[in-house]
């Protein structure tokens, strides 16, 4: 190998590099321009719902509840809660402890395909 062949390999080489970092660039900017294009939806509120159990009880029931008085809820000690982002399933998780205060660790994050109606599927 000639010292031709040698500085030919490093031209092709830096070539290469320059391909690759202006490629890095540009997907980097359409990345920056993706972001600025989302940050007006960044501050939008949304409602969470951590959802512990569900109980269906009629009227009379209702009505005989008092201080104290225990409501049975349709999901079991330990199984995982229900977490809810404007009123859809989001994600499942358990609960925590932080700082004495309750909060909910993700144990799950839900595919919205698995919560359409099978007609949609």
């Amino acid at each position: 190998m000639d010292i031709d062949d040698t500085l030919e390999e490093q031209e092709v080489e830096e070539e290469e590099e320059q391909e690759e970092e202006i490629e890095e660039q540009a997907a980097g900017a359409a990345d920056d321009e993706f972001t600025r294009g989302l940050d007006f939806i960044l501050d939008i509120p949304l409602e969470v719902v951590v959802e512990l159990g569900r109980s269906r009880v009629v009227i009379s029931e209702l009505l005989q509840l008092t201080k104290g008085s225990i409501v049975e809820l349709s999901k079991l000690a330990g199984e995982p809660m229900d977490i809810y982002v404007n009123g859809k399933l989001f994600a499942r998780g358990e609960v925590v402890v932080v700082n004495e205060k309750f909060g909910v660790r993700l144990t799950d994050i839900v595919n919205p395909i698995d919560t359409m109606p099978e007609v949609a599927k």
